[in-house]
Formats: C-alpha cells, sequence, structure tokens
C-alpha cells in the first residue's frame, strides 16, 4: 500500500511539474494571441456558440467539472491513506492551509471593505498545486522529499478550502427541486457503492445526471464532480485518479489557460488596473499566503500542536508558503464567479498572473538560497 501511494505521488508530482510549464506556455501564447497575432479572431474564437454554450461556457462549466472529480480523488486518497489519513500528519498542512486562507481574504477585506468588490475575496485563497509543484521541481534533488509532500498536502487541503468557499460564497438562489434530485442520485450512488456494484458506466451516468441537476440548482455544476468522486468505490477511484491526470493536465487545464487568459491589453486597462480590488489580490497572493501559513504553522508547531516534517527548516517553509502564492487556476476560476463578465474579470485576472508571477519567483530564489547545494 505505501509502495504503491509513493509510486501515486511521484506519478503525480512528475505530471504537475510538466502541466505547469504547459500552463505557462499557453497563458503566454494567449496573451499574445489576443495582442498580437489574431487581434479580432482569439477571443471571438472562445465565444463562439454551440448548442447554447459558448467554447468558454463549457470548458468553465462541463470540462473543469472533470478537474473537479481529479481535485476529489486526490482529496480523497490523501484522507484515505495519505498525508491527510491521520490528525498527527494532516495537522501541519492544514493548518498551514487555514492560515493560506484566512491572511489573504482578510488583506483583501481591509482593502476592498467598502467598495463594491467585497465578492472577490475568495480570489487570493487558492493555490494552483500544478504552478507550485513545477516551479519546486525546478530546484531538483535539493528539495527534501517532506517539503515536496507537505506543499503537496497543503495545496489538496487548499483545494478543499477553496471548494468550501465556492460552495458557500458563490451559490446562487437554490431550487429545491434541483435540490432534492442531487441528494437522490447521491443517495443512490452510495447505496450501489455499499452493494458492492461497481461498474463505471453506472457512476459516469450518475455523475452527468449529478451535473445537470447541480448546473439548475443555483450551486456552481462543477461541484458535481468533487461530489461524484467521494462517491464512487475505492478500486474506481484509484483508476480514474490514474487514468484523469493526464487528460486534465495536458488537455483540460490547458483549455482552461488558454480561454481564460484571452485578455485585450490597451492603454485604457493600464489605466483603470491600479484598483482597490487588484492590489487586494496581489498583496493577498504575494503577502497573505505566505504570512497566513507560515504564522500560523510557526505557531502551531511552537504550542507542540503539531511538528515540522522531518529535515524541514521554518525558512524552507516560508519558501513553500510563498509558492502556495501562486493561485492561477483555482483563483481564476473564482474571479470568474465574483464578477462574471464586468471589466473587474479581466483586472482580477492580471493582478492574479501578476501576483502569481512574483510569488513564483520569490519562492523559486528564496527556496534556491536556503537549500542545501
Amino acid at each position: 500500500m505505501k509502495k504503491r501511494t509513493l509510486k501515486l505521488f511521484q506519478e503525480f508530482t512528475e505530471n504537475e511539474k510538466s502541466s505547469g510549464i504547459l500552463l505557462l506556455i499557453c497563458t503566454l501564447f494567449s496573451l499574445m494571441a489576443t495582442n498580437i497575432f489574431f487581434p479580432h479572431y482569439y477571443s471571438a474564437l472562445w465565444h463562439a456558440e454551440i448548442g447554447g454554450f459558448s467554447v468558454l461556457h463549457f470548458i468553465n462549466d462541463a470540462l473543469m467539472a472533470i478537474f473537479f472529480v481529479l481535485i476529489g480523488l486526490e482529496l480523497k486518497r490523501e484522507l484515505r491513506e495519505g498525508e491527510l489519513s491521520s490528525v498527527k500528519k494532516a495537522m501541519l498542512p492544514v493548518v498551514g492551509a487555514l492560515g493560506g486562507m484566512i491572511a489573504p481574504a482578510l488583506i483583501y477585506i481591509a482593502i476592498n471593505l467598502h467598495t463594491g468588490s467585497i465578492r472577490g475575496a475568495g480570489i487570493p485563497v487558492a493555490t494552483d498545486i500544478a504552478f507550485s509543484l513545477g516551479i519546486l521541481a525546478l530546484l531538483g534533488q535539493r528539495v527534501p522529499l517532506p517539503l515536496k509532500i507537505f506543499l503537496t498536502a497543503l495545496a489538496v487541503a487548499d483545494d478543499l478550502g477553496a471548494i468550501l468557499v465556492i460552495a458557500l460564497f458563490y451559490t446562487s438562489s437554490l431550487k429545491l427541486h434541483y435540490l432534492l434530485g442531487i441528494i437522490a442520485i447521491s443517495l443512490l450512488l452510495f447505496f450501489l457503492n455499499k452493494k458492492k456494484i461497481h461498474h463505471p458506466l453506472i457512476y459516469i451516468s450518475g455523475g452527468i445526471v449529478l451535473w445537470i441537476f447541480m448546473f439548475n440548482s443555483g450551486i456552481h455544476a462543477t461541484l458535481a464532480g468533487v461530489l461524484l468522486a467521494f462517491l464512487v468505490p475505492t478500486p474506481l477511484s484509484n483508476r480514474w485518479e490514474h487514468e484523469l491526470i493526464k487528460p486534465v493536465n495536458f488537455i483540460i487545464l490547458p483549455l482552461f489557460a488558454l480561454g481564460n487568459t484571452s485578455i485585450e491589453i490597451n492603454k485604457a486597462m493600464f489605466e483603470g488596473i491600479v484598483n482597490p480590488n487588484t492590489i487586494g489580490i496581489a498583496l493577498g497572493l504575494i503577502i497573505g499566503k505566505p504570512l497566513g501559513i507560515l504564522g500560523l504553522s510557526f505557531l502551531a508547531v511552537k504550542l507542540k500542536i503539531c511538528n515540522l516534517p522531518h529535515a524541514v527548516q521554518h525558512k524552507q517553509l516560508l519558501g513553500v508558503a510563498m509558492l502556495a502564492g501562486i493561485g492561477f487556476t483555482m483563483s481564476i476560476f473564482i474571479a470568474i464567479l465574483s464578477f462574471e463578465k464586468s471589466i473587474q474579470l479581466d483586472y482580477s485576472k492580471i493582478a492574479i498572473m501578476a501576483g502569481s508571477l512574483i510569488s513564483g519567483i520569490m519562492g523559486y530564489f528564496w527556496l534556491d538560497k536556503h537549500l542545501k547545494k
């Protein structure tokens, strides 16, 4: 069991490293395509309608549900047999993730308290696993395995927090009959699981129905992916996680990056970009993330609530906390829910990219200095 878990972890981190590089390439291409190569056609491509959905809407609501299935499966595995499987193992990354959510949100709220942008408080709370692990991987064998495991567990716990934020604060008016449908399908899949009925088509069909009910209920449809992940049997969980890693990392997330970073940068954009919303997002990611993660982790260790991982020092933990300020995928996703089609959405995306870039550079050079040569 331990060897299989370690193998899955190694496969996961290798894919995340490559995915992080690919996401960066896609982002740069998207910005150049929008502003230099195909300024009149590139953005129009993502807003073309097919069957009542724009291409971008299909990616964000349907394909990203598959991403959330993978997130749910990773959470499930970590809770079952990984770094979140016991109170002792989970305490430090969970405490760190909690601090890394509270501090950015408080910074954002303090800056935006009397503005109309308070809905964006959830944007800087997220960590992008692919980018953060990708930057960490650039430091090679100097990175202690416990530090990699801590960042992975922290990011997974952070994803759980982001999912809860989406469910609690980004849900519109609920429709009772669809909620009852969600409960009914969930109970049916749970019952079939307990009866050891494991045919994948049953759970795929159930997942599609869950997505339809979620889409119409007022709860964001992608959360159907997380719910499905916790309802499928363990043998399917392991198989699906293995099978979904590459399609998600190398197809779905690159499409998400290509579509959601198509931002037209012009003089008017620069004139309006410095506002409380963008400052709150950038400072939340650059300062709030490391401050919250290291601060609460340090306090928990001092109070003997948990221990530092073996061979890991507080200054190395600070470097990882800086990398956790790379919000990107989940931050952009929450920004879409916060501001939809307003100009603040484009401003938010630029703040996320700038904050993530600065966080990544800071984390890389800090760790390069404080890891053994």
